[in-house]
């Protein structure tokens, strides 16, 4: 049985952490299964977005201790790192969804603790409902974020809020998890639907160049935090690339047209 699951409609995928009865908490297996669903995506040039959302009453309560630690060789082998990746099976698991060209946004509601936190803060947006509850866990059971939650915690908030949230394990609401800068929008009232607010945007996206987002998506994610001429150098490379693309002429076009664009599969 998948752990997680995968659909595609319209160059939207819909992916779901499928372990609803122990609110998707990460196992191993789920773990593969995460890196080796957002490499297959990474390979779909078709592809627009990425919602990523839990299934049942949570997105995630983290690590499922009691079943990963009754095999302490098979985690000794996923924590040993990729040399060609520089990631371990539980950092990819998060960061392989930054390696995804196309905006990925994570759904959340009820639970988002520990290892589902960092695969949300993984993804490109967040939207949350008010009601749900965030925590970077991890502080409670005497360890610290190694997924790749301290690197994406460095992006969105100051540093001592990045260490405060990580030594004390305080619980949040989403509300308070978007005043932080966690949670790029709150889906609120009462029938809150994160997934169709998500999936929404993720059309919204669609109707921009599929080339124009990976590079933007590239462009910030491999210049935050790094010099400007850095920056300035990358920003040269990737609009060269743009500039002649099909793609870019078809946006082109459109907007002098004023119709909707007919874009091509993404070409990097």
């Amino acid at each position: 049985m998948a752990l997680v699951t995968c659909t595609t409609t319209d160059g939207i995928a819909q992916v779901r952490l499928a372990r609803p009865d122990k609110l998707n908490a990460l196992t191993l297996p789920l773990l593969d299964e995460l890196v080796a669903t957002a490499s297959a995506l990474r390979r779909d040039k078709t592809l627009r977005a990425v919602v990523i959302a839990g299934e049942g009453d949570s997105f995630c309560a983290g690590l499922d201790f009691a079943t990963v630690l009754k095999k302490p060789g098979q985690v000794a082998k996923a924590f040993t790192p990729r040399p060609w990746r520089g990631t371990n099976t539980f950092q990819e698991a998060c960061w392989a969804w930054r390696r995804v060209p196309v905006p990925v946004i994570a759904a959340v509601h009820g639970h988002c603790l520990g290892g589902g936190v960092q695969i949300a803060l993984a993804a490109d947006f967040r939207f949350a409902t008010a009601d749900s509850t965030w925590s970077v866990l991890e502080g409670k059971w005497g360890i610290i974020p190694d997924m790749s939650g301290v690197q994406a915690l460095s992006e969105l908030v100051g540093i001592d809020t990045a260490k405060r949230l990580t030594m004390t394990a305080e619980m949040l609401t989403g509300e308070q998890a978007r005043d932080l800068g966690l949670v790029t929008e709150l889906v609120t009232g009462p029938d809150a639907d994160p997934v169709a607010a998500a999936t929404a945007f993720a059309h919204e996206l669609a109707e921009r160049s599929p080339d124009a987002l990976a590079a933007a998506k590239r462009l910030f994610n491999d210049t935050w935090h790094r010099s400007p001429r850095r920056t300035f150098a990358r920003e040269r490379i990737e609009q060269a690339f743009l500039l002649f693309g099909a793609n870019t002429k078809i946006a082109r076009e459109a907007a002098f047209k004023r119709i909707a664009p007919d874009y091509q599969p993404r070409q990097r």
